[in-house]
Formats: C-alpha cells, sequence, structure tokens
C-alpha cells in the first residue's frame, strides 16, 4: 500500500512545486510590467512639464542650450529617487537634445 502512495505523493509535490513556481513568475511578471508603466507615465509627465515650462525656440534662431534650472530640477528629481539611473538618462538626453 505505501508503494503506490509515494509516487502520488511525489507527483502530488512535484505539481504543487510547479503551480507555486509559476505563480511567483507571473507575479514578477506583472509587477515588472506595472513598473515600466510607471517609469513611461514619470518620463511622459517630465515631459509635459519641460515642455510646458520652456517656450519652443524660433525656428531661424539656432537652439538654445538647456536652461539650467531644468537641468537642476533634472538633477534633484535623481537624487530624491524620483528618477532611476536609465530614466535619469533618458531625460537628460531629451534635455540635452542628444
Amino acid at each position: 500500500m505505501f508503494r503506490r502512495r509515494r509516487p502520488l505523493m511525489r507527483a502530488a509535490v512535484v505539481g504543487g512545486g510547479a503551480y507555486v513556481a509559476g505563480k511567483k513568475v507571473a507575479r514578477r511578471s506583472a509587477e515588472q510590467g506595472q513598473q515600466e508603466n510607471e517609469q513611461d507615465e514619470r518620463l511622459a509627465t517630465l515631459e509635459e512639464q519641460a515642455s510646458a515650462t520652456s517656450d519652443p525656440p524660433a525656428q531661424d534662431a539656432p537652439a538654445a542650450a538647456p536652461s539650467i534650472p531644468d537641468q537642476l530640477k533634472l538633477a534633484a528629481l535623481h537624487e530624491q529617487g524620483a528618477l532611476t539611473d536609465d530614466e535619469f538618462a533618458t531625460a537628460k538626453a531629451r534635455l540635452l537634445g542628444s
């Protein structure tokens, strides 16, 4: 009788382990997707703020250098932890026009 239960118990343990692992992977990918969405929203907000605070340059005039207050705001947001390193690098490149 015990010999019959062991394969069943083994199958139950393996199946249960696979179920838990699958749930963990699904939860991790959902969290990662949510973080990416939040990052996109923060960048969009920063872009809107930057475009709202700066006047568009005239077409005949050469592109103006980024203003010092914009640079300081970006650096302050990065130091506070509101921006990750990747977000900071992306926003900095956009600000500098690179």
